[in-house]
């Protein structure tokens, strides 16, 4: 069974790098990427997403209000949040909705452990 993972982040070059991260640790994988929160919301809503990966420092929503909200929408599915803006509160948010913290720069050392994470919970829960 193909592992689809939603890549949401409104830099482009941030998708591009989060990507190419992604696509070399887990080649089979498909990806799917979304510009905003709205667009996140709307491609979880229509198909079966596996694993999220957000951007924080996005317009309208930020990446702990959309995590928030994928959370109810999907209770089981692993999300990482990923920022350069390293502060205290924003871990603590992200942990309190049992997602992962992810530092910028993406890198593959830096999502390898976030997706060997995710691949167990999802083969755990029979997907």
């Amino acid at each position: 069974m193909t592992i689809t993972v939603l890549l949401v982040d409104d830099s482009k070059l941030a998708r591009i790098v989060a990507g190419k991260a992604l696509a070399a640790l887990q080649p089979e994988w498909q990806r799917i990427e979304a510009n905003n929160a709205a667009e996140a919301l709307a491609i979880v809503a229509e198909q079966p997403i596996d694993i999220a990966v957000l951007d924080f420092n996005m317009p309208d929503k930020d990446g702990l209000e959309l995590a928030s909200e994928l959370r109810a929408m999907r209770p089981n599915m692993p999300i990482a949040v990923i920022t350069a803006n390293v502060q205290d509160e924003i871990i603590a948010g992200v942990r309190a909705l049992n997602a992962t913290f992810v530092a910028k720069p993406v890198t593959q050392e830096a999502l390898a452990g976030f997706l060997s994470g995710a691949a167990l919970r999802l083969k755990k829960a029979g997907a």
